[in-house]
């Protein structure tokens, strides 16, 4: 149950590439991104007030939620900012090793994994065409997939020693107070604040269905190995190149058919694999 849930917020993750694509002609990415988590963050608020569930603010609460978002707000700024030196191909394969990064963080191998990890890569590979000339764009990108890889292993630990739920509201909040003054250093327009459609779209998508998906991710952790969440992960390509091509038209050849299917066959070969029982259990802190 959790695979399968973590698998369809992993759809919902690449419906936010084609969706956020369509709102930054309107919105800059930074102030887009702000105001995406801004959304997020009175979601996860209005949750807490709705069921009435505790926000944790021991140390370890905040400690562990200040280094998860270290992570995930180097991971968004770096992706985002070599994206104006690298092409949105080369963008998507290389932050899409954390499926190699993260067992390799974990010093975690076996058989399965390791078969699994190396179809997904030549499927991604397939699938987005990156070109073979190094820039600093893709130096930025491999530090994203570094930083997100990071992210993933960091859930795994605190996810079972913490508050889920706390740890969530923490981190969106935190990236919001982050991007912030990154917003008023893009000096945004008035205009990109128009309620138009695609803008609607785009942050319902990314601050609302996204933040549910990232809530998912927080239960699913406490259950699965960070390994085996990452080659879930591997599917997102996918899933964006499958909703660009239906709603914006965009080309997938027979080679990107053949990735995106040989990185779904990687994941469940690997992610849907039987494993061990986690000996960590969640801890309430009192």
């Amino acid at each position: 149950m959790p695979r399968l849930a973590l698998l369809l917020s992993t759809f919902i993750w690449g419906a936010t590439f084609p969706a956020t694509k369509a709102a930054l002609e309107q919105m800059p990415p930074l102030t887009f991104l702000c105001v995406r988590f801004l959304l997020g963050t009175v979601l996860v608020a209005a949750w807490f007030a709705l069921v009435r569930h505790r926000l944790r603010r021991e140390g370890g609460v905040l400690s562990a939620s200040a280094t998860a978002t270290i992570f995930l707000f180097f991971g968004y700024v770096l992706q985002t900012v070599g994206l104006y030196y690298t092409t949105a191909s080369n963008s998507a394969f290389l932050t899409a090793l954390y499926v190699i990064i993260v067992p390799l963080m974990l010093r975690r191998f076996d058989r399965r994994v390791i078969a699994a990890t190396t179809i997904a890569t030549v499927g991604l590979w397939l699938l987005v065409k990156p070109s073979a000339v190094v820039n600093l764009g893709d130096v930025m990108t491999v530090g994203c997939a570094v930083a997100f890889a990071g992210h993933i292993v960091c859930l795994e630990r605190y996810t079972r020693l913490f508050d889920a739920p706390s740890l969530l509201l923490w981190q969106v909040s935190a990236m919001t107070l982050l991007f912030l003054p990154m917003m008023a250093w893009e000096q945004p327009p008035a205009h990109a604040f128009t309620p138009s459609t695609v803008l609607m779209i785009g942050l319902a998508v990314t601050g609302i269905f996204a933040t549910g998906a990232f809530a998912v991710q927080m239960w699913a952790q406490q259950l699965i190995p960070a390994q085996q969440v990452a080659l879930i992960f591997a599917s997102e390509p996918a899933y964006a190149a499958w909703l660009s091509w239906y709603f914006l038209g965009e080309t997938l050849d027979l080679q990107g058919w053949i990735g995106s299917g040989l990185i779904l066959i990687a994941v469940l070969i690997g992610a849907f694999a039987s494993s061990p029982p986690e000996a960590a259990a969640i801890v309430e802190p009192a």
